[in-house]
């Protein structure tokens, strides 16, 4: 099983939450109150658990209330904040970072999702494929509100399909990657990069995998899927049960 000590997560926590503004209207999104707890910490509880050690919080808009939030440790993990001061996009907020990467691969998380899956066993997939880049994918029974992702036979992304275009069931971005460092260095500086438009369909034919899971999956970037989130986490205290008690929250 992969050691995740030694890589470093990012979470991509810069967003403005637009669609999300007529119910969380004071916060930043990944502080979206789930269950009396940050919506973030879910994804950190993850990471956590999985052996990670380092975690950079890629923040923007109102990012100084994620650092008053939760501090410099997370459950025996070192939390480091990079912030932008301009709007810098998905991709751009990872290539802000680097001043802060430890390590030559990085796990990367959207902060407005949540994906229930094996870490160590998608960085032991990402190893044995010597993989560039790795994304998480999930099935969904409408692809509509997210797009879709095809892959061939060897598991190699091919082709995205883009919001709107799809309908049906089929295999979306389910918001976690592992990327080998080369690849933010890569990112141009000091300008606004999207990583789902800009840098993913670049790295298709460059050892770019898709490995799919059966794990549940949150999206709260509508008030609809927001309100869904507090029974999506019904089941928490099953995992949490891994922590030992005094670091339970």
């Amino acid at each position: 099983m992969a050691d995740l000590s030694n890589i470093t997560a990012a979470i991509l926590a810069g967003g403005f939450g637009t669609r999300l503004r007529s119910v969380v209207s004071d916060k930043s999104k990944v502080l979206a109150v789930v269950n009396g707890r940050p919506f973030i910490s879910y994804l950190l509880d993850d990471l956590a658990l999985a052996g990670v050690k380092r975690v950079i919080l890629c923040t923007g808009y109102r990012g100084e209330q994620v650092e008053a939030e939760l501090g410099a440790a997370y459950r025996g993990m070192e939390l480091s904040y990079s912030r932008e001061t301009s709007p810098l996009g998905t991709a751009g907020a990872l290539r802000n970072a680097i001043p802060l990467l430890q390590d030559n691969r990085l796990i990367v998380m959207n902060g407005d999702s949540y994906f229930e899956t094996d870490l160590p066993t998608f960085a032991d997939l990402h190893g044995e494929k010597d993989a560039t880049c790795s994304m998480a994918l999930v099935h969904v029974p409408d692809t509509t509100r997210y797009g879709r992702v095809e892959l061939d036979e060897n598991l190699s992304v091919r082709h995205f399909i883009e919001k709107g275009e799809g309908r049906g069931p089929g295999t979306i971005n389910a918001g976690i990657y592992l990327f080998e460092r080369h690849v933010i260095d890569r990112i141009p500086p000091h300008r606004e990069v999207s990583l789902e438009r800009e840098i993913l369909p670049a790295l298709i034919g460059d050892k770019f995998f898709g490995f799919s899971s059966t794990g549940r999956f949150i999206d709260i970037g509508t008030p609809e899927s927001y309100r869904e989130a507090e029974q999506f986490f019904t089941g928490l205290r099953t995992r949490l049960s891994r922590f030992p008690a005094e670091e339970r929250p």
